[in-house]
């Protein structure tokens, strides 16, 4: 196993990671300044109501996008189990 083969994993691991994640990472930021926003406009300053919106909004996007995350992480498992069938 070179040092080439090994950064290929880690890279393609990175990248599912980012692919994952963001989503869901990007869409509570956003809610979070616009929450952010809207309590310093009407200076009403409740942390619950930052929380409830984002829990909301990660979930709903694991409800919509989660066979599509679930495939593309068997899909890399497999590729890592017919790498190390190879090795």
């Amino acid at each position: 196993m070179d040092a080439g083969l090994i950064a290929d994993v880690l890279r393609d691991a990175v990248a599912i990671a980012i692919k994952l994640g963001g989503p869901m990472l990007i869409l509570s930021m956003a809610a979070g300044v616009i929450i952010a926003i809207f309590q310093a406009v009407t200076q009403i300053h409740e942390q619950t109501i930052g929380f409830i919106l984002k829990v909301s909004i990660i979930v709903t996007v694991l409800l919509i996008s989660g066979g599509w995350m679930l495939s593309t992480l068997q899909d890399y498992a497999r590729e890592l189990f017919d790498l190390m069938k190879t090795i």
